[in-house]
């Protein structure tokens, strides 16, 4: 059994990375609770209920544990940009990116033994005007598949960005200030035992 363990809520390789930013003393146990947006919410809100499920689906089976979840969606004048279904998907939502500024608004939650927090931290990203060979080409790169909004900010899609605002660390998946801040108000790390 974890005891006292700090748990990511999350199987994605970019959330890993940025948690090993702030410690390496964690372990991974993805949720199992499926992704389906509220159409009724606001998609800031969407990010943080999402988190939130996450983190509370692995928490019940680790109490003594501090479990994270996150949740990432992009949004286009109000409109939610997951994840692309094909690679004609991922052409459509790059092309209409291109030029624009979109919203990046993930959803974080920290379930403690003793308290639960959750928050979402919004970012704005504006892409250069893209052309059709650089959104193909991209595409071709199998990098945006697995991606909401079809890009990665950190990967080779960087290209693609002209500006952004706020914290880079909440673009790629996982707002690492925000989190830290999180995890302290719960209670982590737990005092040494006497």
């Amino acid at each position: 059994m974890i005891n006292h363990k700090l748990i990511l809520a999350s199987q994605s390789p970019r959330r890993l990375e940025l948690l090993k930013q702030i410690t390496d003393q964690f372990e991974v146990v993805p949720s199992s609770v499926e992704e389906k947006i509220d159409y009724g919410l606001r998609p800031e809100e969407n990010a943080r209920v999402l988190a939130r499920a996450k983190a509370e689906d692995v928490a019940k089976n680790y109490p003594d544990c501090w479990v994270i979840g996150a949740d990432t969606l992009v949004t286009l004048h109000q409109e939610i940009l997951g994840k692309p279904v094909d690679i004609a998907d991922a052409q459509r939502m790059l092309r209409r990116l291109s030029g624009n500024e979109h919203r990046v608004a993930t959803g974080i939650c920290v379930v403690g033994p003793k308290k639960t927090l959750d928050k979402t931290v919004t970012s704005k990203v504006r892409f250069k005007t893209l052309t059709e060979e650089e959104i193909v080409n991209y595409v071709q790169t199998g990098e945006p598949m697995d991606k909401a909004g079809a890009y990665a900010i950190q990967g080779k899609g960087s290209f693609m960005i002209n500006d952004f605002s706020d914290s880079k660390t909440n673009i790629i998946g996982l707002p690492l200030d925000e989190l830290k801040e999180l995890l302290r108000k719960t209670g982590y790390p737990p005092p040494p035992e006497a």
